[in-house]
């Protein structure tokens, strides 16, 4: 199902007018892959506001893994446009595309994708090595990007006598919130979460979720959370549905 009550939809000037300008916006979006007439999505609307955290349910093949790809700038729609913070990814080329994503946007991989030769604080901080604006605002939250990591770790639950430890050290469940602690260093304005708690039993599942959604709520920074497990979807501002949302028959989940 869709909340639609707490989406606004696009191409609504009543809507538009009551709301801020919406943190992701999807106006007419068509997605299929090269050589495939079939599109995977077939979006006509959709719309999120800044600071929402909105849980994205739906089974394999519905499109969930290609819609986080279209509004983090991966893909690009095969007509329609999609908006991130007000920019028009489909102007942007693929470079301009990949510095956009590292300066707004923070991801959390199914699979986490930590480097595993670096240290836990290495790793948190590798996207303050790739953008100069992310790296400025850690600096400006914490005095430094190193100790805007480490108030994440600690945040996180993870103590300064595991910080230097090699990543491939760690629990799953220690490794997932690394991951989410690289995501949100530098205050990222939308933070994408793909499937991260798919490995992590029940109890570490909900463990997880609170810290997620709390420090979002503190950086203030919209979550897109993808899961195929409705059960988790409490405390999220809306859930929507993706085969719903999708005009077309997904063929990538």
């Amino acid at each position: 199902m869709v909340r639609q009550k707490l989406l606004s939809k696009a191409g609504d000037p009543a809507a538009e007018s009551l709301s801020p300008a919406p943190a992701v916006l999807l106006d007419k979006v068509l997605f299929s892959w090269p050589g495939r007439r079939r599109p995977v999505l077939d979006i006509p609307s959709f719309s999120v506001r800044p600071g929402e955290h909105i849980f994205i349910a739906g089974p394999s093949g519905s499109g969930k893994s290609t819609l986080l790809g279209l509004i983090a700038g991966i893909f690009v729609p095969r007509s329609g446009r999609v908006f991130v913070n007000g920019t028009c990814l489909n102007d942007l080329g693929g470079a301009k595309r990949d510095a956009f994503r590292g300066d707004h946007i923070g991801f959390i991989f199914q699979q986490f994708n930590l480097i595993p030769y670096l240290s836990i604080l290495e790793n948190v901080l590798i996207p303050c090595n790739f953008s100069s604006l992310r790296s400025a605002r850690a600096g400006r939250q914490a005095g430094s990007p190193a100790r805007a990591a480490r108030n994440l770790l600690e945040r996180l639950d993870m103590s300064p006598g595991l910080w230097n430890r090699k990543v491939n050290q760690l629990s799953v469940g220690q490794q997932q919130r690394v991951a989410a602690a690289r995501a949100l260093i530098g205050g990222p304005s939308i933070l994408i979460a793909d499937e991260p708690t798919s490995s992590l039993d029940a109890d570490r599942r909900k463990a997880f979720l609170r810290l997620l959604l709390r420090e979002c709520g503190e950086a203030r920074s919209t979550l897109l959370f993808v899961s195929h497990d409705q059960g988790i979807a409490e405390g999220f501002s809306a859930t929507v549905f993706l085969p719903e949302l999708n005009n077309a028959a997904g063929e990538d989940g």
